[in-house]
């Protein structure tokens, strides 16, 4: 009986000794500053605490992505994608202001004494701050999606990720573009395919004048028809556009349903109207000048 009190005791000292050097080791202070009543603290048990956090953070991050986009299409799971990866920057700032204030640090205090660092860091990173603000609006307003073909200062591509500072696009030559965001706001942006991914596209050309018009106007049909990327419906157009100088002027309009190889189609049919063209003895004119040698009395020579 009394070796079982012994017994019982010798365990209770082991597991509370153990217990304290834990519990020693956990907060041992790394870092203190401050007076008595408002310390700055930061002890081993507050890392293993943070690390910990973010590691359950981002575990539960991946399956909520998980499960969202599980049902979601291909451009779906993209789109959200793009948007999860903007929320959770977000998360990982929230969690670091709730570790820094149980430390004992004042997050008001700080931002206030920093108010001018941080304006100077700020008009040093200026267009990367309008990059990030506008891949924000880009998402706020809906103006451009993953899958959308897009048109700015003069270079098309189709988008495939929007991130925080660039949005990345890939043109018809296999080529990456990698737009800084801020673009989106100080240029004129073109989206192809934001009511839908059918396009109007056109072509011109100009005949000889005397040429039947109306068999142009047949043959510039035939010719939309004859390529297999333009829709039968709605039927292409043909509009008599102008009486030039050298030619009369006509515009071709057809839909296709990829604006993205839109260039392809598009020469496609030139080689065909061109082919047609010649069948029919329709010529295309090109500018012609008329240049009159006048010669004067000391055999000076000028041109009008």
């Amino acid at each position: 009986m009394i070796q079982d009190d012994v017994l019982d005791k010798a365990e209770e000292l082991i597991t509370k000794d153990i217990w304290g050097s834990i519990k020693e080791f956990l907060e041992y202070e790394l870092f203190h500053l401050g007076t008595d009543k408002k310390p700055i603290v930061l002890t081993v048990g507050m890392i293993l605490v943070a690390v910990l956090a973010i590691v359950l953070t981002s575990v539960v991050l991946k399956f909520i992505r998980r499960i969202v986009t599980k049902k979601l299409s291909h451009d779906g799971k993209i789109k959200f994608v793009s948007v999860f990866s903007f929320a959770k920057y977000f998360i990982y700032l929230i969690i670091l202001f709730i570790m820094l204030d149980s430390i004992g640090f004042n997050i008001t205090a700080i931002f206030a004494a920093s108010a001018a660092l941080l304006v100077g860091v700020g008009l040093a990173l200026q267009t990367l701050i309008q990059d990030i603000i506008s891949g924000i609006f880009i998402f706020i307003d809906q103006t451009v999606h993953v899958g959308d073909i897009i048109e700015l200062e003069g270079k098309v591509g189709r988008v495939e990720e929007i991130k925080l500072r660039t949005t990345r696009a890939v043109t018809i030559d296999n080529k990456v573009l990698i737009i800084p965001n801020h673009k989106y706001l100080t240029s004129t942006l073109y989206n192809w395919t934001q009511n839908g991914a059918l396009t109007r596209e056109s072509i011109s050309v100009g005949v000889a004048y005397g040429s039947d018009t109306k068999l142009v106007k047949e043959l510039l049909v035939q010719a939309a028809l004859s390529n297999k990327s333009v829709l039968k419906t709605p039927e292409p157009l043909v509009l008599f556009t102008e009486f030039a100088d050298s030619s009369l002027n006509f515009k071709l309009i057809f839909t296709i349903g990829d604006s993205f190889q839109a260039s392809i189609p598009k020469s496609e049919i030139r080689f065909e109207i061109d082919r047609l063209f010649r069948e029919h003895n329709i010529s295309i004119p090109f500018p012609q000048r008329v240049v009159t040698m006048i010669q004067d009395e000391n055999n000076n020579v000028s041109k009008i």
